[in-house]
């Protein structure tokens, strides 16, 4: 049995301009132990997706289970066994952060956990705020609550939805720690990110969704193979060549165009010398997550198949 399993899940929102279509027929199965990787532009349907799951949202069509528990029909059996961190900060600014997950534990039935939540707190770096209002917190702090707040209750399921966004480098090193520990440990972990390096890191297998539309779903290994054998990096201020500029990424003045070998290094290296272009930093490295997401989200632009 999957730990989640969407089918043929569609979802239409009604606008002025008429039905904006967010989710087009997406079925999906987890399973049980996986990190599970769901990635895709702002605007894809990765929220949407997640709302559903979580029951926030219904979708207009297909179905979606929770350890073989429908989130519609058998609500409740599929929210315990889910724990959500949402992307919003959201919080209740009367209660410290002991009182907070005592009573979402509440929320779930369960009682006298505080070994638990004395764990949570030192596993997530809280320990010392537990008494501090959550007020007085600063964002990353609260993020820490929220993945707490998701945790209090043990669940098989752990859903992050873009959960280190805006936040330091610190509590991601935390919070992945711990969120890898629980993974070793059994638990299901569904995450959403923009941060593709940690995805890369720590996702077994993804999904890439784009306009509501899976367009790729494969193992991590199997999706960096399929990559470009090497990357060529450089620094420069100069214009690249047009034919060139189609096929480089550019951010800011660094510069990444893909390689097959060395004999097509060596090629562009030449046609960059004749061009009159100034390179620093000349770099060759392997093809990454983030050269995988960007090639995809281009091929289905240009109308290629799945």
């Amino acid at each position: 049995m999957p730990a989640v399993s969407f089918q043929s899940v569609s979802k239409t929102f009604p606008t002025a301009r008429g039905p904006f279509q967010a989710l087009q027929d997406v079925s999906l199965d987890i399973q049980e132990g996986e990190f599970f990787g769901l990635l895709g532009p702002n605007g894809a349907g990765k929220t949407t997706l997640i709302s559903i799951l979580a029951g926030l949202a219904k979708a207009s069509s297909g179905s979606v289970k929770v350890l073989g528990h429908d989130v519609q029909s058998d609500y409740a059996a599929a929210r315990r066994r889910l724990g959500v961190v949402p992307q919003e900060l959201v919080f209740d600014p009367f209660f410290s952060v002991r009182e907070t997950l005592r009573i979402q534990s509440g929320y779930f039935g369960v009682k006298n956990n505080d070994a638990w939540i004395d764990e949570l707190l030192e596993s997530l770096g809280l320990a010392d705020k537990a008494q501090s209002n959550m007020r007085q917190l600063s964002g990353g702090m609260k993020r820490r609550v929220l993945v707490a707040q998701a945790l209090v209750h043990k669940p098989p399921i752990i859903v992050l939805d873009e959960p280190t966004a805006g936040v330091d480098v610190e509590l991601r090193q935390t919070l992945w720690h711990f969120i890898a520990r629980l993974n070793r440990e059994g638990h299901t972990v569904l995450l959403t990110t923009h941060y593709l390096e940690e995805a890369e890191a720590l996702c077994n297998r993804v999904a890439m969704l784009k306009h509501g539309q899976i367009v790729k779903l494969a193992q991590m290994s199997e999706l960096l193979k399929s990559a470009s054998a090497n990357v060529l990096q450089f620094k420069t201020d100069s214009a690249l060549p047009a034919a060139m500029a189609e096929r480089a990424r550019v951010t800011g003045r660094i510069v990444q165009i893909p390689a097959q070998d060395a004999l097509d290094v060596e090629h562009l290296l030449s046609a960059l010398r004749e061009s009159g272009v100034v390179l620093e930093d000349v770099e060759i490295r392997r093809a990454d997550l983030e050269d995988v997401f960007i090639h995809v989200m281009n091929e289905k632009e240009q109308g290629a198949g799945i």
